[in-house]
């Protein structure tokens, strides 16, 4: 009996909620796995009601669940930056979800920007370092306000944060067993200290552990040109917080756009949480025409981690079948052909 918390969220969020749900009841019957779907209160609303982000016992209540799945956050009436660091940064830094794992897959029928390019040459795997970098929050403001305002912004790393990270992504191009090859991403001709490290443990980590991997290194700029130009030459990749959260969403273009992709926040320990990529999509909300696939792969995920694999298998085979059907015409909000219970009830019915 896995217990998942599902967070719907804000905006589009709980309506993408009620389709991957659908899946995970119709993969929990296939193979023969029981939940149970607790519902928790985070978000926009709440924090207007009551000025609350994340109510007292909240983290220690989400450590208690087997995985958790996120809608949305993001709320038209919220100041930006309160509900992303008061909930999200703060579930993947407090929780230790130090692996951003995100999965760059065009699937059949799906329109990628890029000319003679297929689901052949479109199939690789990110992993971002999660809790250290710019993001760590170090840094500050002096002289506020006046012409001679400073602001810094420390870019945080430790040799045991790039380690892990680094590590986990070699487990991952072994365990993937295609290319055999991980791609370092990063900027050392210009970032020297912190690029530094990152290489040292890039380095004495294959040497010591994985010989039977193949490592590359690719310039953060050159690499952004390359996921454009040949993204077949990429197998999984590995990266730090920033240059994750910028090489990812070129990721998602190149797969379909935001309303297929989706991630997860990774604490191979502890608790891990998966969620859509594309955000909460405010205008579409009550409209019944959100894409819910990226909700659906963001559960996928979930089950595949819970190591259902099977059932993880029945949802990815489940959603190739959808597309392949040619009756999902688009990947955009309004023009997918179905609306969002419809696209959900089909994928549900192929599991």
């Amino acid at each position: 009996m896995y217990r998942i918390a599902i967070i719907p969220g804000d905006g589009t969020g709980p309506e993408v909620a009620v389709e991957a749900l659908k899946t995970l009841e119709a993969a929990a019957a296939a193979s023969g796995f029981k939940y149970e779907a607790v519902h928790l209160d985070l978000g926009g609303d709440r924090y207007l009601r009551t000025g609350e982000t994340l109510p007292e016992g909240a983290l220690d209540e989400l450590r208690s669940y087997d995985a958790i799945w996120l809608g949305a956050i993001g709320h038209p009436d919220v100041e930006p930056g309160i509900l992303e660091k008061g909930i999200l940064l703060r579930i993947r830094f407090e929780l230790d979800q130090y692996i951003n794992l995100r999965p760059v897959k065009l699937y059949p029928n799906v329109e990628t920007p890029l000319k003679d390019k297929g689901p052949e040459d479109i199939d690789f795997i990110v992993v971002r370092e999660n809790t250290e970098g710019l993001y760590s929050g170090m840094g500050g403001v002096q002289y506020g306000g006046t012409p001679s305002e400073v602001s810094t912004q420390v870019h945080m790393t430790t040799y045991r944060g790039a380690e892990r990270a680094v590590r986990f992504a070699f487990e991952v191009a072994r365990n993937r067993n295609r290319e055999k090859q991980l791609h370092m991403v990063g900027k050392t001709n210009v970032l020297t200290y912190v690029q530094g490290t990152w290489w040292r443990a890039f380095n004495e980590v294959g040497d010591a552990d994985y010989p039977d991997i193949r490592r590359e290194y690719a310039h953060v700029d050159a690499a952004s040109m390359w996921f454009i130009k040949n993204p077949e030459w990429f197998d999984v990749v590995v990266t730090d917080n920033i240059f994750g959260d910028i090489i990812t969403d070129i990721g998602a273009i190149i797969q379909g756009g935001m309303g297929i992709a989706a991630g997860g926040n990774i604490n191979p320990e502890g608790v891990s949480m998966f969620e859509p990529i594309g955000g909460s999509a405010p205008k579409y909300q009550g409209k019944n025409v959100i894409n819910p696939l990226a909700g659906i792969n963001a559960m996928q995920m979930l089950i595949d981690h819970l190591g259902e694999a099977d059932a993880a298998e029945r949802v990815d085979n489940a959603v190739v079948k959808a597309l392949e059907s040619g009756r999902i015409k688009s990947m955009s909000a309004g023009a997918m052909g179905m609306s969002t219970s419809e696209v959900g009830d089909f994928v549900a019915s192929l599991v």
